[in-house]
């Protein structure tokens, strides 16, 4: 990933503005989500899936019986609950 001075592009007052939160720290600004784009319904729904497959495992579901429920390997579950954990 490449850097941008933001004094490169940001007014200097916005500059000065962000230093009084953040002086000389990295950060990162996000794109702003495209909530039209066929991509963020398609990760919308996966959330929601995951979420389930989550919900479902904390009240005692087995990972072989979600696996085969939402046709995915046990790995997969794995991950899915690793990542809902960490959330």
């Amino acid at each position: 990933m490449s850097y941008i001075n933001a004094a490169s592009v940001l007014p200097e007052e916005m500059v000065e503005e962000i230093q009084k939160y953040v002086n000389g720290v990295n950060l990162y600004i996000p794109k702003i989500p495209e909530t039209n784009s066929p991509c963020s319904s398609y990760k919308l729904e996966l959330y929601q899936r995951n979420q389930e497959i989550y919900e479902l495992f904390l009240q005692g579901e087995q990972v072989s019986k979600l696996a085969a429920e939402y046709y995915l390997s046990d790995k997969s579950i794995y991950r899915i609950i690793g990542e809902m954990k960490k959330n």
